[in-house]
């Protein structure tokens, strides 16, 4: 392995970072909403996540899916269930004025980890790149270096995004407009929690 394979695997993550979906959604409402520290605690921890499902990914965690399918179902089934939930308290606290929780980093940084922890499609995406671009035989430290490089590109993009967004201009933004905007975001996380579920 050497760094044209990073290199590639960087530019294919952060492709696949700029997709919309749960994880960059809920990233970008909670920089609005709650601020720098929870936009980059939100990102913290989607992107040790999805640096995980990667790690299990080169350890052969697909394998057991494919052998044992009812883990995989089980799991994505909670991970629906779970983008479900965050839809109806989205949906239901529109109209509630924002209020700075207590613990915004610990309660952002939970919440990141278990939208991407309910995801999955996620090892098996990974998997896939991951064979297309690196060599076979990978030794431990190369594996290592893989996960750890991939958690740097995640809370680097996720802090950017947050300084980006939690701006006095762009709260002020959010504020008068946040009824719609949570609806929306409910309405499309519901309808990624929905996919989720009735899709294989």
């Amino acid at each position: 392995m050497d760094w044209p394979h990073i290199l590639a695997f960087n530019l294919t993550l952060l492709a696949a970072m700029a997709t919309p979906g749960p994880a960059l959604l809920f990233a970008l409402r909670q920089s609005i909403a709650g601020g720098f520290r929870a936009g980059v605690a939100t990102g913290a921890g989607l992107g040790l996540m999805a640096a995980l499902w990667t790690g299990a990914a080169l350890l052969g965690l697909e394998a057991l899916f494919a052998l044992f399918p009812a883990a995989f179902l089980t799991m994505k089934i909670a991970g629906a269930l779970y983008l479900l939930w965050i839809a109806g308290t989205l949906w239901r606290g529109a109209k509630t004025p924002v209020t700075e929780p207590a613990r915004p980093g610990a309660r952002a940084f939970l919440a990141g980890l278990l939208i991407n922890l309910g995801n999955p499609k996620s090892v098996l995406f990974a998997a896939s790149v991951l064979v297309v671009i690196f060599p076979p035989d990978l030794t431990l430290a190369a594996k290592s270096l893989i996960v750890f490089n991939h958690l740097a590109v995640e809370v680097a993009v996720y802090a950017g995004f947050a300084a980006l967004l939690s701006t006095p201009r762009a709260r002020s933004a959010y504020l008068g407009m946040k009824p719609t905007v949570d609806r929306i975001a409910a309405l499309i996380l519901g309808g990624l929690g929905l996919r989720l579920l009735f899709t294989r």
